[in-house]
């Protein structure tokens, strides 16, 4: 049996083998690794991601009655979202870990036919705190998809998408209006 053999040797900041192709986890040999935030700064981090699960009017009721057969739906989201926002590194290949300091999961009904997930994320570090909103809101959506999916199999989970990060060199984003 023979096996590929591709350059293990450990990249160093500044070492000759970064490619500046604006791709900062590429490497010139067309390898991967992590960046090197050793040398940013510290601040405090904070983002926020939400999403919308789109859902029947039948679907949507159970989950107001409480009435959902597998429990509280909306619940038992935040607590998933929390959850799997700690665990974003894990679930990413080169995400850095981060000391998360506060997750604050919502879902809240809009209308008839949809749930808004709103994941805020805070940290103190060298790195923000987008990847583990994203995380936080996507896994909360999935759950109430997983909980109601017996009464409506249709459902869609749409905008999943970064509002506002604060921190770091980039500094302030907020998204606008879509």
């Amino acid at each position: 049996m023979t096996t590929s053999r591709r350059r293990t040797t450990p990249l160093v900041p500044g070492s000759p083998h970064r490619r500046r192709t604006g791709l900062s986890h590429m490497t010139r040999d067309g390898s991967v690794a992590m960046v090197d935030v050793g040398a940013k700064a510290v601040t405090a981090r904070t983002a926020i991601a939400e999403a919308d699960v789109v859902m029947s009017a039948k679907a949507r009721a159970l989950i107001r009655a409480g009435a959902a057969k597998k429990g509280d739906v909306l619940i038992t989201a935040q607590i998933a979202g929390m959850l799997a926002a700690k665990r974003t590194a894990q679930l990413i290949p080169l995400c850095h870990p981060i000391a998360i300091s506060h997750i604050d999961v919502r879902c809240e009904p809009r209308g008839d036919d949809r749930i808004r997930v709103r994941c805020a994320v805070a940290s103190e570090g060298r790195t923000g705190a987008e990847m583990e909103a994203l995380t936080g809101c996507a896994v909360a959506a999935l759950t109430i998809y997983d909980m109601v999916k017996a009464a409506d199999r249709s459902m869609t989970i749409e905008r999943l998408l970064l509002v506002e990060k604060t921190g770091g060199k980039s500094g302030h984003y907020r998204r606008g209006k879509l």
